[in-house]
């Protein structure tokens, strides 16, 4: 059995926010929420739990520190030894100031690139891929709710709810 979502378009916030609790008390599952703008308590209306995207940024900091320090051991002192300024390179805890911009450097392009793509492949905005348009003026005023429904009457209940409950339109 596939589901299908009912769409509701909205023309105020606060007429979405309170409208999913009363949709939830009814046993409808709202999937997502497109808004022009951030809504606060949006997340925990839907249940969302909270975000680890923090836990990825430090794990692609972390690589991005690891990889700039084993790139510069090894060129500095594996592969290329040389004396500068009179100071010799046979141990990478010695030359760490040296390599502290770097470092620094490296942890911020990894971090900031995977991020980027961490978001792409979360967010499925891969290239070539067709973006979903349910109204054209969902990201301008609108507010546009997902529900999900498994089967046509379930959707016809869901569209009579959301009218109810203030929706301009429904799809």
């Amino acid at each position: 059995m596939s589901t299908k979502i009912a769409y509701g378009i909205f023309d105020d916030d606060d007429v979405v926010l309170h409208a999913i609790p009363k949709l939830q008390e009814k046993k409808f599952k709202v999937v997502d929420v497109i808004s022009p703008f951030p809504i606060h308590g949006l997340d925990h209306a839907l249940g969302l739990k909270r975000t680890r995207i923090s836990m990825t940024a430090f794990m692609y900091g972390i690589t991005g520190t690891s990889l700039a320090l084993l790139m510069m051991w090894y060129m500095n002192i594996w592969d290329w030894p040389m004396d500068i300024g009179g100071k010799p390179s046979f141990a990478l805890y010695k030359n760490l100031p040296a390599f502290i911009p770097v470092t620094f450097e490296s942890t911020v392009l990894c971090a900031a690139h995977g991020m980027v793509i961490t978001f792409y492949l979360r967010s499925k905005l891969l290239p070539g891929v067709e973006p979903v348009i349910i109204d054209a003026r969902a990201t301008d005023d609108r507010f546009v709710m997902a529900i999900e429904v498994k089967t046509d009457a379930d959707k016809d209940a869901a569209h009579a709810a959301m009218k109810a409950l203030g929706a301009m339109y429904v799809k």
